[in-house]
This record gives C-alpha cells, sequence and structure tokens, in this order.
C-alpha cells in the first residue's frame, strides 16, 4: 500500500525539505498498518498455510494454501539463518495457532495452537532431488574415498533415469505439433462418440420391443458364447422324438412294396392276362415326343372276363 501511496505524493503548504520526507512529516511508517507492532520486533505480512492442519480450538481441517495475516517476529538463528515464527488467528473460531521456520530440515514446525495432518513420505522413494547436508558436504571436500562413491552413486542414478527421461522426451516431442494431436484426440473422440450412439440406439430398439423400461448393462463376451451354446441344443426332448416316431411308424402300410416290376409269366401264375391296346392314332411328332402315351396296358382277370373276349 505504501509503494501505491508513494506514487502521487502531497505535498502541503506548509512542508520545507529541511523536515525530511514525507512519512517522516506526518508521523506515519511507509508500510502503514503493517508497522504498527514495529517496536516489538514484530511486522504483519500475509502467510501462506505451508501444509494441512487441524486447528485445535474447533478441529476444522485448514487445507495448504490458505492465508492469513500473520505477526512475523524473529525468535532464534540457525548458524547464520534467521528463525522466524508466524502467530495467526483462526477464520473459523477466536483459536490462536502458531507456527516457525525450520531451516535445519527445510520445512515448518507447529508451535501452539495446531496440530499437523501427516501427509509425509521419503523424497529419495518418489525420485525427488534429495540436497546433502552440512556434514554430507564436508565429507565431499575432505574425504577422497568418500567422494569417489559419491560421484559413482550419482553416475549409477543418472544411467539408471535414462530411459525415463528419453520416454518423456518422446511424450514432448507429441505435443510439439498442436494441429496433429488435436486431430487425433478429436478423431479418437468422434469414433467412441459414434460407437456410444450406435450402442444407444440397440439399447432403445431392444427395450421397446421387449417393452422393458431397465437400464441394460454392457455385453459380456463370455454370455455372448453361452448364447451362442445354447442354439445348438435339442429343441425337443427325447420323450418327444420316441412319440413323433411311433407316429410315423404307425401311418405306414403293413405289406412290404416291392420296387422290382412285375413280369408277365408271374402274372399268368395268378391268372392275370395282359392286355395291350394299341392306339390308333398316327404317329406324329407330337406322340413321339412323348413317353408312354401310344400303348394302354390294361390289367384283365381271367376269372372275371371271358375266354373269347382276347380282342
Amino acid at each position: 500500500m505504501g509503494e501505491r501511496k508513494g506514487v502521487n505524493k502531497y505535498y502541503p503548504p506548509d512542508y520545507r525539505p529541511e523536515k525530511g520526507s514525507l512519512n517522516k512529516y506526518h508521523g506515519t511508517h511507509a508500510l502503514r498498518e503493517r508497522a504498527r507492532k514495529l517496536d516489538q520486533g514484530i511486522l504483519i505480512i500475509r502467510f501462506e498455510m505451508p501444509y494441512n492442519i487441524w486447528c485445535e480450538g474447533c478441529n476444522n481441517h485448514i487445507g495448504m494454501g490458505v492465508r492469513y495475516n500473520a505477526e512475523k517476529k524473529k525468535v532464534g538463528m540457525y548458524y547464520s539463518t534467521p528463525i522466524f515464527q508466524f502467530r495467526m488467528k483462526c477464520h473459523l473460531c477466536d483459536n490462536h495457532f502458531e507456527m516457525k521456520t525450520d531451516p535445519q530440515n527445510f520445512d515448518y514446525e507447529v508451535v501452539s495452537g495446531a496440530r499437523r495432518q501427516e501427509r509425509r513420505w521419503d523424497p529419495t522413494e518418489n525420485s525427488q532431488v534429495v540436497p546433502d547436508d552440512k556434514d554430507t558436504s564436508k565429507k565431499l571436500a575432505t574425504d577422497a574415498m568418500f567422494k569417489l562413491e559419491h560421484v559413482n552413486d550419482d553416475r549409477n542414478k543418472s544411467k539408471a533415469a535414462a530411459p525415463i527421461l528419453a520416454r518423456l522426451e518422446i511424450v514432448q516431442d507429441r505435443w510439439r505439433d498442436d494441429y496433429t494431436s488435436n486431430k487425433y484426440l478429436r478423431q479418437i473422440f468422434r469414433e467412441k462418440k459414434k460407437e456410444l450412439q450406435e450402442k444407444e440406439k440397440n439399447n432403445k430398439s431392444l427395450l421397446t420391443k421387449s417393452s422393458l423400461s431397465i437400464p441394460l448393462v454392457d455385453e459380456n463376451p463370455q454370455d455372448i458364447k453361452l448364447a451362442s451354446l445354447l442354439k445348438l441344443t435339442a429343441t425337443q426332448s427325447y420323450e418327444d422324438r420316441q412319440k413323433q416316431k411311433r407316429l410315423e411308424i404307425e401311418k405306414q402300410s403293413i405289406l412290404p412294396q416291392s420296387s422290382k416290376p412285375i413280369k408277365d409269366k408271374h402274372l399268368a401264375k395268378l391268372g392275370v392276362e395282359l392286355v395291350r391296346q394299341k392306339s390308333s392314332e398316327p404317329k406324329t411328332e407330337d406322340s413321339q415326343s412323348k413317353t408312354n402315351t401310344g400303348n394302354k396296358v390294361l390289367l384283365v382277370s381271367a376269372e372275371y372276363g371271358d375266354s373269347d373276349s382276347s380282342n
């Protein structure tokens, strides 16, 4: 706020350069309200929550990234690095909680008024870059064997990460051509959309045909195979087939049917004469084309016929 107000400075009529700056003339600080406790060594800053916590006053969850107006003050030193402590008020209740920096572990520590939500992990397990502590740096500077082992470990890590880096480069190369990537994704989307529309259409027709109003699940390949096997089963039972066979046998004739032609001498033995009546019609091309139409064969029994009626 002070730097924005300093753009357009108002100099009152009784102001003289000998009186110093405008802040000194007005008796105010350049940071305005942020410096109201500066005589106590406290500066008001905008603090952002570094991780998730639970407020001990209302037992509510406060997520990472929530911002507060915090009172910042110096509470100690870690070698040449100052340790700052922040005090802020919960926005859900009247409880105040305090946090301070932890330069040794590159973290923040809850002092009072809250407890941390434990979601920690080992950075080495996630392939993250872990800075070396001061003991390691000191050994690297003084111990040649330790330095050699450390360098060899770094080389092995780089060799192990080479395939992963190569795959990442390939993935990045795919997205360099935005037009082709967008075209490919839209094509996949259209094909998928077409399949879903066709599926919905088939489901709707099946429900309409069956007069149902229930949601249909996706087809299972095992169910399709089982349904195809059910079509190959017999439509009639064993009893029905046996009953049908009996009906066919009852309809058949008892006498045997001979497919061989009966000769004349056999008919003579039975007292039957063959009387062939020749047709008196003249032969024509039409009559020759027809088969068995010129002669008519009559079977006459000798018992019922006259002996003189041979003509």
